[in-house]
């Protein structure tokens, strides 16, 4: 719990930044934009090809700035196992993608590594450039959510990479619940960097603690099963060129543009806001009731001292 409740004084810090450098990230922002779009138009066969680079590590190279970090991105030493496509798509659950992320637990290899996890984002960045068409000139953006799982931090590193390696402006939430995750799609708040074109919730819902996985929204709802299935024959193929390339040796550096958001704050703002008026816009509608919540568990408990 202590952990736990760490992380949530890191994600409340980050909130409360302050604005310096503003110039600096409006003129990186441009920049960004303008060299990543290459990356992310380049296709190959209607399926997004990776632009060279493989597994990298995030490295602050300035101080929180309204949350945003600026980031050098370098090629891992580590090299990538094989991964074939079969593997890919046995990670479907449904309209969700469900994995072993904590190794130690007998008879359950590990199948949601880094880099695994790395091509299912640039994956998804592929299906979502495709499916909204946009213009070279503008950023996709996606925000990304997580429980309280004790790997949700290594694969949100993991699907960050992945998306701003395939040219995606990458807006990270922390701790977060999975209806905030979707609701980020269609809140309209420039400030908090919203709408989001499309947004990952990780999470395993009721699985064990070594399970981990993915839930992809956009403003239309939740992803179906042939949008996953789709996601993850183009993460197969974009994992094979991660592989290709490692095995040659070859290193690389490049720019990631990640930036932190307290959207969460947003969201229970809104919801309190959405109570009231129900309720005939009255201040405080439920004072005088005794409440309990039971949260299962999940990410929603951390925030009901916010309603």
């Amino acid at each position: 719990m202590a952990a736990i409740s760490g992380k949530i004084v890191q994600h409340n810090l980050v909130a409360k930044c302050c604005q310096q450098d503003r110039e600096l990230s409006t003129k990186y922002r441009l920049h960004y934009c303008t060299l990543s779009r290459r990356n992310l138009l380049s296709l190959l066969g209607g399926k997004l090809a990776w632009n060279g680079n493989s597994t990298i590590q995030l490295g602050t190279l300035s101080k929180f700035n309204r949350g945003i970090v600026y980031c050098n991105a370098a090629s891992s030493s580590t090299a990538i196992p094989s991964v074939e496509k079969s593997d890919f798509l046995k990670l479907q659950n449904g309209s969700d993608i469900r994995g072993v992320a904590i190794d130690g637990v007998e008879g359950e290899p590990l199948t949601l590594t880094e880099p695994v996890t790395e091509a299912i984002a640039a994956g998804f960045a592929g299906w979502l450039l495709e499916k909204k068409k946009y213009v070279s000139s503008k950023c996709l953006r996606v925000s990304i959510g997580h429980d309280s799982r004790i790997s949700a931090q290594k694969l949100q590193d993991a699907v960050s990479r992945g998306l701003a390696r395939a040219g995606v402006e990458v807006v990270q939430y922390g701790l977060a619940s999975t209806p905030a995750m979707f609701y980020s799609t269609l809140t309209v708040n420039e400030e908090f960097s919203c709408p989001v074109d499309g947004s990952i919730m990780i999470t395993a819902s009721h699985l064990p603690y070594n399970r981990n996985g993915f839930k992809f929204f956009t403003s239309a709802g939740g992803l179906g099963k042939p949008d996953i299935k789709d996601i993850l024959e183009r993460a197969a193929d974009i994992y094979k060129n991660i592989a290709n390339y490692d095995s040659n040796g070859a290193e690389a550096t490049t720019s990631l543009y990640v930036k932190r958001v307290d959207y969460m704050s947003v969201y229970a703002s809104n919801l309190v806001a959405a109570v009231r008026k129900a309720a005939g816009n009255i201040e405080k509608p439920l004072e005088g009731f005794h409440i309990v919540v039971d949260a299962g568990n999940g990410a929603g408990g951390f925030f009901v001292v916010s309603f």
